[in-house]
Parts: C-alpha cells; sequence; structure tokens
C-alpha cells in the first residue's frame, strides 16, 4: 500500500495494533503486553481479518513466554488453548498458534522460544505478502482468459486489504494488483453491515491507492449485477473446508448467489492457511455470534428502538457450487470440488 499505516508492529518487546474500530476517522494504536491484552483485542475487534488475527496470535503466545519465562508446556497448551478461544470461525488463529505449540514441543527450555517466536511471526508475515502477490498473479489470469485486457468494474466485501493482512491484502490485493496493471476501471465496495468493514477500512484503502470506488450496501449488489456494472468479484475467506465450502463474512453467501444467478465470476481469495480439510462441508463450521449491540447501536448511539433485539451471526457460509474458483498461492482450484482443493492446497 502507498500510504495506509502499518495496522501491526512489535516494537521494544510489546504489540502495537491499529485499532480498527476507530478508522477512518482515527488512527490510534493500542499497546498489547499480556496474552490477555492479545485475547481482547481480538475478541473486540481492535484488530481483525483472518491473517492478521493468526499473526496477534503468534505474537500474543511471544508475550505470553515473555511474561511467564519459566512455564512449562501444559501450562503453554492451555495458554494457547485460551488465545485460540477469542474468535472461534478463522481458521488461521488456530492454525498459527497451533505452530507454535509445535515449536515449542522442540524446547528443552520454554523461555528459549520466545525470541524464535517473535522471529517466526515477522517471517510469517514478510511470506504473505509474496504469496498473496502470488494469488493476485493467479487472479489477473483466471480474469484475462474471460476479458482479455480491458479494465474491469470489480467489487468486492469486507476488507481484506492491508488492514487484514498486515501486507498485500487477500481479495482486496488481487484489485490494487489489477489497478497496478491498470486493469481496474472502478470498484464497488460492499458496506459490509453492522460493522461496515467495507466503507470504514476498504474505502479507505482505496482512497490510499488513488483506486476509483464508490460504497453501496449489501442490498445494491442485485441492482448492480441486473445492470451488467459488474464483472467479477473478489473475496476473502476466514476458513475453507474440503468440498470448496467458505466461511465468510456475513452477506458473501447472498452474494455469491445473485452473482450466480447473473452469471458473473466469483472468487474466494485465500492462502492455504485458511483452509481447513478436516471439516468434510460448511455445515460443520462453527458461525459466531456477536454482541447484538453491533446491529442496534453505532458508537453507543441506539439506531433501534431501546427494546429491540437482533441476531447477530458475523459469518455465513458460501456454496462451493456458487464459487467461480478460489485462489490460494498455489493456484486455482476451478471448477471447486473436492478433488481439487485437496490437490491444489493440500499441499501446505
Amino acid at each position: 500500500m502507498k500510504n495506509v499505516l502499518e495496522p501491526l508492529k512489535y516494537e521494544r518487546e510489546s504489540l502495537k495494533l491499529l485499532d480498527q474500530r476507530l478508522l477512518p476517522t482515527e488512527e490510534v494504536y493500542v499497546t498489547i503486553k499480556t496474552i490477555e491484552d492479545a485475547y481482547r483485542a481480538i475478541q473486540d475487534m481492535v484488530v481483525r481479518g483472518a491473517p492478521l488475527i493468526g499473526f496477534t496470535g503468534i505474537w500474543g503466545m511471544a508475550l505470553f513466554l515473555k511474561n511467564n519465562p519459566k512455564v512449562v508446556f501444559p501450562q503453554f497448551e492451555q495458554a494457547a488453548q485460551y488465545l485460540k478461544s477469542s474468535r472461534p470461525t478463522a481458521v488461521n488463529l488456530a492454525y498459527e498458534i497451533d505452530r507454535c505449540v509445535e515449536m515449542a514441543k522442540k524446547e528443552t527450555h520454554l523461555s528459549a522460544l520466545y525470541p524464535k517466536l517473535v522471529e517466526f511471526a515477522q517471517t510469517e508475515m514478510n511470506n504473505l505478502y509474496e504469496k498473496n502477490l502470488k494469488m493476485a498473479k493467479f487472479a489477473e489470469i483466471e480474469l484475462q482468459k474471460i476479458y482479455g485486457d480491458r479494465p474491469l468494474n470489480v467489487m468486492t466485501i469486507c476488507n481484506t486489504g492491508t488492514l487484514a493482512c498486515g501486507v498485500l491484502g487477500t481479495a482486496l490485493g488481487v484489485i490494487v494488483h489489477l489497478h497496478h496493471q491498470k486493469k481496474v476501471k472502478e470498484v464497488y465496495a460492499s458496506e459490509t453491515r453492522p460493522y461496515l468493514q467495507g466503507s470504514r477500512l476498504t474505502s479507505f484503502e482505496l482512497i490510499k491507492e488513488g483506486i476509483d470506488h464508490k460504497i453501496v450496501v449489501e442490498g445494491a449488489a442485485s441492482y448492480l449485477m441486473k445492470n451488467k456494472m459488474v464483472d467479477a468479484i473478489f473475496a476473502g475467506a476466514d476458513r475453507i473446508v474440503e468440498n470448496g465450502d467458505t466461511a465468510n463474512k456475513v452477506g458473501t453467501s447472498s452474494l455469491s448467489i445473485i452473482a450466480k444467478h447473473y452469471g458473473i465470476p466469483f472468487y474466494i481469495v485465500a492462502p492455504v492457511s485458511s483452509f481447513d480439510l478436516n471439516m468434510r462441508t460448511g455445515d460443520e463450521i462453527e458461525i459466531e455470534l456477536r454482541d447484538q449491540n453491533e446491529i442496534l447501536k453505532y458508537k453507543d448511539v441506539h439506531i433501534a428502538h431501546p427494546d429491540a433485539k437482533a441476531l447477530n451471526p458475523s459469518f455465513d457460509v458460501t456454496d462451493h457450487s456458487c464459487i467461480t474458483g478460489i485462489l490460494c498461492e498455489n493456484g486455482a482450484i476451478s471448477p471447486v470440488t473436492v478433488e481439487n482443493v485437496k490437490r491444489i492446497a493440500g499441499q501446505k
């Protein structure tokens, strides 16, 4: 990104997280010094986006070791379970913390693991940039097969950029890459109720990149596609299972169904760390239900009657039959079948 602030940085043995709840009007960093701080930052969405949550998990485990130098493995494992419970749907958090646990198993004295985890977290972030750039190039190839080299109107939902990944984004990373190749005409950023990640964060990143875009409400998707205003749609993923069913921000499933109806290519963009091949179908994915006040209020101001109640699922599951292709660093999974998912994404 050109001018976007770093959403995560590790300085003076503490983690600094850009508080994404306050963007785009305030740019404030929260200091994370303990595993409890990391837990609250993840749960309260100070930090968000599956990859960045995963990295926060690694640094959270590193801070646990820093603050508890005499810890033994069972305590480390218990701490890992605690931190993983902060948000259950996104697989990246559990994936990265489980890797920390595997590293711990190889250490005689866990105090020696602290600097290794710090280095591991930074290396993983650097590696993700290269992985996401590969995904963006695979997307460019897929679109070229359909549209040639003409500039396209593209749509995305939620925020999957630098603010979600710490480096070049996934679905939004595709759009940024296409923009640099002069292959983007306009972007439609879905507002993404109730947390407004699209209007607050994706638009913020697109402005920093100088990419022409308009914010639209989720309900405008059918209007846009019916009137041939969208050439392709890119979404991220918090968990992808064996058959290609995909959990992502709530609203993604309905967007994919509308796209299928109008014949618009719909792509999921995610690294292999977002795949969970231990689950066979999306029916097995735990969907996080968040506080109803995220719907009923905006910044502590009631936007519904004080006695109203709300249901607030944070994610939904997009059926693999509505996905044109899944783009990961190993290649394009298209058509989306169990065989193709296992063959391409199984190479972790």
